[in-house]
């Protein structure tokens, strides 16, 4: 029986851990947890003040309220349940009830009208003292804390006198307790003293449970969010996975998978660049492809004709001259047909245009001038644009000549050709007609693809096929196109159309 070594064990999950780790969604979980749990450590301690200060608050106002009533004994608004009590008291052997109370029977009245007409709040004490002893207090069970041999009462008991510019209300907190001592004065001296007194640790303790139980639904709910953030960013983040695949998908002979981009933002506009990015590509190897299939096959043949005269030439210095004078013209072909290849493979190119402004009327002269040194034909100038473009003027002089080149290859000696130009403000025309066999109306859309040559064959030439193809590359450079016009036995228009105003081309680059 094989055993499994804990070591290879762990070396196989390992790989799975990091790759797991390393995952954005990941990261973005991680993130959002650090979140939360940052917001529960600041938020936890915030809260709970917040808390403890609102049932400070409510408590010190329910205290208030305490006293307030105090003072309207005190100022001699009474209810006919506290005359009764008054009259009581009297009957008791107490001094009558006065608002400005000078001895210790009349504070003990006050407080027996007090006591009997206001009854506290839960958790909620009032405590009379007279002289500095503890005479009575509402409800008459006292928590530990408050009990009249307590630390609290003896501090209380020792107040026994109010100086000038001393607030009347003493507002404090003792541990949990929060009080407020309202003294009854002759003069200077306290006679007594009524303290109203709120226990909130059981508040407190209340207001803790309730904090816990929320924590506890939001620990809950964060498990849910935090399980539907982690589906949620794997959706959002669903784009770059797909463009991992399809990275992967993408193979030298394969460069047509694209991404679908769905709304806008960063992974939308990542989604577009990275189609963007192979439709360069795959403009680049296309034009690579082209550039190594159409050297292959058009080389092909002058090589292999090339190679077989030198096999087959003799000693006879004629016919040596002869094969020499013959492969020197197959090696010029070649060279023009590499030229005319690396040309076409250059127009993609961002830097294949070198743009100046030119004069169209001059351009259109020396075109002119140029095509009637190519042959005996009838050259005539017909129509003269003005005006001023943005244009490659090399590159534009190149693609004319190839077009009066080859209304030359397909014309009779003395036949008519004619080169003009035409502004009309937002394109210009330049063209060369020719009056020679024409072309087919079916053959027209071919003619311009490379090494496409007429069935009829427009008259035999030793051209490489490509002089139209690069007539049309040179123009599209330009964003722009050429042109064609003509039926059989009534000549040819071939014609340059070109924006007046030049737009940035987009580099095929990477």
């Amino acid at each position: 029986m094989m055993k499994i070594k804990p070591s290879s064990i762990v070396s196989s999950i390992l790989p799975k851990w990091i790759a797991w780790w390393g995952e954005a969604r990941t990261r973005i979980l991680l993130y959002y947890v650090a979140l939360m749990l940052g917001f529960i450590i600041l938020g936890l301690p915030l809260m709970k003040q917040q808390i403890f200060a609102s049932v400070d608050e409510r408590v010190r106002e329910d205290l208030e309220e305490d006293i307030a009533d105090f003072g309207q004994l005190l100022r001699g608004e009474l209810t006919a349940e506290d005359r009764l009590e008054i009259a009581r008291s009297v009957a008791n052997g107490r001094s009558p009830f006065t608002s400005t109370p000078q001895t210790e029977w009349e504070v003990e009245t006050i407080f027996e009208v007090y006591f009997n007409r206001r009854v506290p709040e839960d958790d909620t004490f009032l405590i009379a003292i007279i002289n500095g002893k503890f005479y009575k207090s509402s409800p008459r069970a006292l928590p530990e804390i408050l009990q009249p041999n307590g630390a609290m009462i003896q501090q209380w008991r020792k107040i026994e006198e109010v100086t000038p510019g001393e607030p009347e209300l003493v507002d404090n907190e003792i541990d949990s307790v929060l009080y407020i001592i309202k003294p009854i004065k002759f003069e200077s001296r306290v006679l007594g003293l009524l303290v109203a007194a709120h226990t909130v640790e059981g508040e407190q303790e209340e207001a803790l449970e309730t904090l816990g139980i929320v924590f506890r639904v939001i620990g809950l709910l964060s498990i849910f969010v935090l399980i539907l953030a982690w589906w949620l960013s794997g959706r959002v983040l669903l784009p770059l996975r797909a463009l991992a695949v399809t990275a992967h998908q993408i193979g030298e002979s394969d460069l047509a998978a694209r991404i679908p981009a769905v709304g806008n933002g960063e992974i939308a506009d990542l989604t577009r660049t990275f189609n963007e990015m192979m439709d360069r590509l795959e403009s680049a190897f296309d034009t690579q492809r082209k550039f190594i299939n159409d050297a292959g096959h058009e080389l092909r043949t002058p090589i292999t004709i090339v190679s077989g005269h030198l096999e087959l030439m003799g000693d006879d210095p004629a016919e040596r001259a002869a094969t020499i004078e013959l492969v020197m013209d197959e090696l010029d072909r070649m060279n023009r047909l590499v030229n005319d290849l690396i040309l076409l493979a250059k127009s993609e190119r961002l830097d294949f245009l070198q743009p100046e402004q030119v004069d169209i009327a001059t351009l259109t002269e020396d075109l002119f001038s140029r095509a009637e040194a190519l042959g005996d034909r009838y050259w005539r100038l017909a129509t003269v644009g003005q005006g001023q473009i943005s244009i490659d003027r090399q590159r534009i002089i190149q693609a004319m000549m190839n077009l009066a080149q080859n209304a030359v290859q397909h014309t009779d000696c003395g036949a008519e050709i004619a080169i003009g130009s035409n502004n009309d403000g937002r394109w210009l025309r330049l063209w060369v007609k020719d009056s020679g066999e024409g072309i087919a109306v079916e053959e027209q859309e071919q003619i311009f693809l490379r090494f496409a040559r007429s069935k009829r064959n427009r008259r035999k030439s030793d051209g490489s096929g490509l002089g139209l193809s690069i007539v049309k590359a040179i123009a599209e450079a330009h964003h722009g196109q050429v042109l064609l016009s003509s039926q059989l036995e009534q000549g040819a228009t071939f014609t340059l159309l070109l924006p007046m105003r030049s737009r940035r081309r987009r580099s095929s680059k990477l």
